[in-house]
């Protein structure tokens, strides 16, 4: 059976780039060896590096005097290392969901953080609009895709402070004004590579501004001098991104992507909101993620949720169970979901609508 895979991440990646890479873990550029056993500092694996950089720059549209950097320790840990390399007094930061949360956390610990709004108040189920950024900061941070709770940003603010951004669920699925920005930082477990490299864009010169000693690792001036092979780098899911790049050059690149998602989310959101059974979480469809479409079973059938969940096991349709958090369905359609199971997953609503209706 078809497997339909709704997972929030680890996630869907496409046929392509799984191929490839297991191509490359038994045999990798023809040395007879696997990509789980070379050297990073071979020829060939620097090639891959080059290109990855390259290419992250040719589909983002990247200007002069940005570096793109490939690092561990996932999102969670540029929590910390964005406030470490740039936080000198304050910082503002907006709340619009459990990662947002976790990144002014740790942002405190280095200095004072603003929280210049908040979506809590109805359990993040919308974004802060009306808010003053404070002229002092030194960085106003924001989280463009709440994959728990389906909201988004899809445009890129206009701040008078240098500006930075986790895009961990959204990043290559819209055009970005990278100009905007001093730093954005994604995992690369949504739309990008398996999980264990974190993809980190960064301007130059706003680096270099903070009194701290910063530990040697933790510093972006390390990785930017060495190319992001100070250490050594997790190769395997670095392959896996150049792979994804490519098939999302083939692809016709990022505005191709994005044409893709809006009708995706599009064919979902229109059989929710058709729904007499469904309910969208999120009702300003402006809020709406296209990435993560969260909803769940009006009151008078909220004892079938389980039922739901086992009827599309049955179809092939897996990960669409919600977070453990806010419960009910999340279907997150990354940019390798195909159309095809969007549509089978909106099938299968339909068809248990009439089942129980």
């Amino acid at each position: 059976m078809k497997k339909h895979n709704f997972y929030a991440g680890p996630s869907i990646l496409s046929e392509y780039t799984i191929n490839k890479t297991a191509e490359a873990v038994h045999n990798f550029a023809d040395m007879g060896l696997s990509l789980l056993e070379i050297s990073h500092r071979s020829k060939q694996f620097q090639a891959v590096m080059d290109e990855a950089q390259a290419l992250v720059k040719e589909l983002l549209n990247i200007p002069d005097g940005y570096s793109v950097l490939f690092l561990g320790g996932g999102a969670s840990l540029q929590f910390c290392m964005v406030p470490m390399n740039l936080l000198a007094t304050k910082a503002a930061y907006i709340n619009t969901g459990t990662w947002a949360t976790n990144a002014i956390k740790e942002a405190r610990l280095f200095g004072d953080v603003e929280v210049v709004a908040s979506s809590e108040d109805a359990n993040f189920s919308y974004i802060p609009k009306d808010f003053t950024i404070p002229a002092d900061v030194d960085y106003f941070h924001y989280t463009s895709n709440n994959t728990i709770y389906g909201t988004e940003t899809r445009v890129d603010p206009d701040v008078n402070v240098p500006l930075v951004c986790d895009m961990s669920s959204d990043i290559f699925s819209r055009p970005i004004d990278v100009s905007k920005y001093s730093i954005i930082y994604a995992g690369a477990q949504k739309n990008l590579a398996p999980a264990g490299v974190t993809l980190v864009i960064v301007k130059d010169d706003a680096l270099g501004k903070v009194e701290r000693a910063i530990p040697t690792m933790l510093d972006y001036r390390t990785h930017i001098k060495k190319g992001s092979m100070f250490n050594t780098p997790p190769v395997l899911p670095i392959y896996s991104a150049l792979m994804t790049l490519r098939y999302y050059k083939e692809l016709g690149g990022i505005a191709e992507m994005e044409k893709l998602d809006l009708k995706k989310a599009g064919v979902l959101y229109d059989a929710i909101d058709s729904s007499k059974m469904f309910v969208g979480t999120v009702t300003d469809p402006a809020d709406r993620s296209i990435m993560n479409v969260c909803f769940v079973m009006t009151p008078e059938f909220k004892e079938l949720e389980k039922d739901f969940v086992s009827f599309c096991d049955e179809r092939g349709i897996v990960g669409i169970k919600g977070h453990r958090s806010v419960g009910g369905f999340r279907a997150s359609l990354y940019n390798a979901m195909p159309l095809e199971s969007v549509e089978v997953l909106v099938d299968a609503m339909r068809d248990f609508e009439k089942k129980h209706s």
